[in-house]
Formats: structure tokens, sequence, C-alpha cells
């Protein structure tokens, strides 16, 4: 399975950027994915989570009403639609993959294939 992550940009204080990830190789139906941003000296953190079919998704809360998460299993895509972006959002962006046992998780460890990383610049 490859990952191909892109999008990613820079944007002033409440501008909008939308992320995106394709796959190939697998089943993309069937995998759980997730958006997680690493920035420097900090460890790799989710965002937002999808499970395998769709319909729930999970955020964190600073982005809660902002971000939105979704999966789009013809074109084999995710992607995160980013609103109302702040400062505080500035991160490299990473798409996940894998077959969590619950069907969706927040943890980096259960995620098995990964996307390159894009960087979100937003300046104020």
């Amino acid at each position: 399975v490859q990952l191909q992550a892109s999008g990613g940009g820079v944007i002033q204080s409440g501008g909008s950027l939308r992320l995106s990830c394709a796959a190939s190789g697998g089943i993309f139906s069937n995998f759980a994915m997730g958006w997680f941003r690493q920035t420097p000296g900090k460890e790799r953190a989710w965002v937002a989570v999808i499970d395998w079919s769709g319909v729930k998704a999970y955020y964190i809360d600073s982005v809660k009403g902002r971000f939105t998460i979704s999966k789009d299993n013809a074109k084999a895509t995710l992607y995160l639609q980013m609103n109302n972006l702040k400062p505080e959002d500035t991160a490299v962006y990473y798409c996940a993959a894998g077959f969590p046992p619950v069907g969706w998780s927040i943890s980096v460890a259960e995620y098995d294939w990964w996307g390159q990383g894009t960087l979100v610049t937003v300046s104020s």
C-alpha cells in the first residue's frame, strides 16, 4: 500500500486548505484512516480519524467544527478539509491507513502505512 499526501501550503490565518491522500494497492474501502500532524520536537499526534466504513469520524477538540475528514472509496482518496485555520495548526500533516481491531484508532501504533507528509503553514 502506498499513500501520497498533497495539498499543504502557506495560508493566512482564517483561510482554508484541503489535504488529499491518494492510496494505491490494497482494498481502500477496508482501511481505517487518519490524519496526524507533527511539529519540531514533538511526537506525531492524531488530528482526525475515520473508520473503515467512512461513517464514524473523530476529531481532537481543537479542530472540531473547523476540520472535516472524509473518505472517497471510489477514488481511493482520503481528505481533510481545514477551515478557519489558525497559526497553531502549523505542522507537517501525515495520512495513515491500517486495520485497527475496533475499526478505527487514534493511536499511531495501530496504523500500518503512512504518507510522506505535507507541510501546512498558517501565518498570523
